[in-house]
């Protein structure tokens, strides 16, 4: 059995959304010199499992309901018949519970009050297109991306490994939180067309065309603005600016028009402008 259909299902390009965030938290507890290292490989565990969890579920989800018939971006096991869509299911189910597990473990060593977190995380990911009134149908999936990939991964992972939560914690956990929103934004964006046909009213759709393109520029700004803004509390934190160049070309692509598949390119961009970010910024923080 080739495992290509199942890898390029995951969604690689998105999984910075899941590094990112452990990369920031871990680096805040190097800084109170409290690294755990098991403790950072199980939250790592966690948010990979979560993401990719989530990926096979939005696959499932809108295989089922027809909304990738139309899509322009790249393949979908269900809508393209690769996988049946019980397989892709029981995919997502099983990264869900290993997910669970894995925060089980996690919850262990540290504090049983993660599991109420893991148990919403894990609702999260179903609800974004499962259910009967999917969230991402309508134009709340950057909120949530925002919360779970942004301030509780960020947090929780620092809290799993310093016992303490502080609000220089959430700080640092914003800019983490709107580079993992500039990820979804592109994706809708490229799926304007397709998503408003079946009734998917994203806030892409929501917003319209041109509007989603310079909200994507203002999440980029304020990203980096609260980086900047993290100086404060952890001096050496403005070298996550050193990832300013890698937003260049994906802000070129979507204020320069691009449009359906030639957004896919942007989408990897994003990611590599977040994994830039995960680098400097972390280290920034740790020393």
């Amino acid at each position: 059995m080739s495992l290509s259909p199942w890898i390029a299902g995951a969604r690689p390009r998105t999984l910075p959304a899941a590094v990112v965030p452990v990369a920031i938290g871990t680096g805040v507890a190097i800084s109170q010199r409290s690294f755990r290292p098991a403790e950072a490989v199980l939250a790592l565990g966690v948010s990979l499992s979560l993401q990719i969890a989530s990926n096979f579920s939005n696959d499932y989800s809108d295989g089922i309901r027809g909304t990738d018939e139309r899509r322009a971006g790249p393949m979908r096991l269900v809508s393209s018949g690769l996988k049946t869509p019980t397989a892709v299911k029981r995919a997502a189910v099983g990264l869900f519970v290993l997910a669970a597990v894995l925060g089980l473990a996690l919850a262990a060593l540290t504090s049983y009050w993660l599991i109420a977190v893991g148990a919403g995380a894990i609702l999260a990911g179903w609800l974004y297109t499962g259910g009967p009134k999917p969230y991402g149908y309508y134009g709340y999936g950057e909120l949530f991306v925002f919360i779970f990939f942004g301030l509780v991964a960020v947090v929780g992972t620092a809290f799993v490994q310093t016992g303490h939560v502080d609000l220089a914690e959430f700080l640092v956990a914003v800019p983490v939180g709107l580079s993992s929103v500039c990820l979804l934004v592109v994706n809708n964006l490229r799926d304007i067309p397709s998503d408003a046909k079946s009734g998917k009213k994203t806030l892409a759709v929501r917003m319209g065309d041109r509007s989603t393109r310079v909200l994507y520029a203002v999440l980029v700004m304020l990203m980096f603005l609260f980086v900047s803004i993290s100086g404060f509390w952890f001096h050496f934190a403005p070298l996550g600016l050193l990832a300013i160049p890698f937003s260049i070309q994906p802000l070129r692509s979507v204020l320069g028009g691009a449009i359906g598949k030639d957004l896919i390119p942007a989408l990897g961009m994003t990611g590599r402008m977040q994994l830039a970010l995960a680098l400097f910024f972390s280290v920034g923080i740790a020393i």
